[in-house]
């Protein structure tokens, strides 16, 4: 174990030394410099069709979405998804570590690929590095083809530095979840205590499935070069639902963040109503001053981050540095007390929702693999306001004074910017 911890620390050091090579060790990118103005509101027609436009995916309509709060709502669906399967499963995540729930889900798809579905899983190199050997050998030995995810290897920073942090499970084609849970003790319970974490997952059936698949595919391709395909895992699908919705996946590899651009987009579409929930926020300049500006025109701004049960101190103290520019603009910050908060939420104008794996830090929006889904329902949008609500009132709001009303600006803080956490 004590080996273990070990590596991992090193790993860790690693990955930090390769941020801070910043463009020496990433493709080469399409990035938004400029401001973008705010020419429509996130209801607007136009909203929806230059989202569908930019972000690489149609908004489809006839979807059902439920939304899964905390482990205890999070796990036995997908559990259950999983043991329905009948043709395949396909897997992708960040977080797979040893445990009570890591051993569940690993029998559960270790039973499946025994029974003959055709299991598939993208497990980051990193990310699972505290899954066991057992657990991965129970996974290979049942026939479930794993995929370790840009495996450790030093002398490629590139390879090293961009991770899957995308958090997707499709069963048939016909059934996904997607949202911020990793498969970890750290997400059972339901947030009661410090040691269970605060988050959203959600189920969903429906045309934009087909979607959710897309994006497992697209890091199949990448490291197996095997195409995926037919009705065993594109099913026609029918509607379910009356939520139009698509998915937006971002990766390096493709040349640009489209995280960063729909998360631009939404906020210079922001013209009443955004609220950002969070679990790593540390904004750069162009989103710091999108947000400002969105503030400054009228638009009520609220912002919710984990407070002192954050899982990596660091990681608080570089995004408090900002908060005085943000409060002076009269945005509103809230810390969660409880627990450590990992949802990933955005809501704008009470019409657009987008919720995934995101996160507001440099390697969430330039360096990762990401997946959100974006919603355009006011229904929806309605539901996921008063989840911000409910955890709001278990937040403490931070006020100027407490800041000292100064951006800490130095050299220590600049590079703790680009070291958040893979979670």
């Amino acid at each position: 174990m004590m080996k273990l911890r070990a590596g991992i620390r090193c790993a860790r050091l690693a990955m930090m030394a390769a941020t801070l090579l910043g463009g020496c060790t990433i493709h080469e990118q399409k990035t938004v410099k400029q401001e973008l103005a705010p020419v429509y509101s996130a209801a607007s027609p136009s909203f929806r069709q230059a989202a569908g436009s930019l972000l690489g995916g149609s908004f489809v309509a006839g979807n059902n979405i439920v939304t899964l709060v905390n482990g205890r709502e999070i796990f036995p669906p997908m559990l259950a998804a999983i043991h329905s399967a009948q043709r395949t499963i396909n897997f992708e995540t960040y977080v797979f570590w040893d445990g009570e729930i890591g051993r569940k889900f690993t029998e559960a798809l270790a039973e499946r690929a025994r029974a003959g579905v055709k299991v598939n899983a993208i497990l980051d190199a990193q990310g699972t590095a505290k899954l066991g050997l057992e657990n991965l050998e129970l996974l290979r030995s049942a026939g479930v083809q794993v995929v370790k995810y840009h495996s450790i290897f030093w002398l490629d920073p590139r390879r090293f530095n961009n991770r899957t942090h995308r958090k997707l499970l499709i069963v048939d084609g016909k059934v996904g979840f997607i949202g911020g849970v990793g498969i970890a003790d750290e997400w059972l319970g339901n947030a009661e205590a410090p040691k269970y974490w605060r988050d959203n997952h959600y189920k969903v059936t429906g045309p934009v499935v087909a979607q959710l698949q897309g994006a497992f595919m697209d890091n199949w391709l990448k490291a197996r070069g095997e195409v995926l395909h037919g009705p065993e895992y594109f099913p026609p699908l029918s509607a379910t639902g009356p939520y139009a919705a698509q998915v937006s996946r971002s990766s390096p590899s493709r040349g640009g963040s489209s995280l960063r651009l729909l998360y631009l987009l939404a906020i210079a579409s922001a013209q009443h109503s955004l609220l950002i929930e969070n679990a790593y926020f540390i904004p750069d300049d162009l989103v710091r001053q999108e947000l400002i500006h969105a503030a400054q025109r009228g638009a009520r701004v609220e912002i919710l981050v984990p407070g002192e049960h954050i899982d990596q101190k660091a990681v608080r103290w570089a995004s408090r540095r900002h908060y005085a520019e943000l409060l002076k603009s009269g945005i509103k910050i809230f810390e969660f007390e409880p627990t450590m908060v990992h949802v990933k939420l955005m809501i704008v104008d009470g019409a657009f929702v987008s919720v995934g794996s995101g996160n507001f830090d440099l390697r969430s929006l330039r360096l990762n693999d990401e997946a959100n889904m974006n919603v355009l329902d006011r229904s929806f949008a309605e539901q996921q306001t008063k989840l911000f609500a409910i955890d709001k009132r278990r937040s403490r709001e931070i006020t100027l004074t407490e800041t000292g009303g100064l951006n800490l600006l130095n050299p220590i803080g600049q590079v703790s910017d680009g070291l958040a956490p893979e979670l």
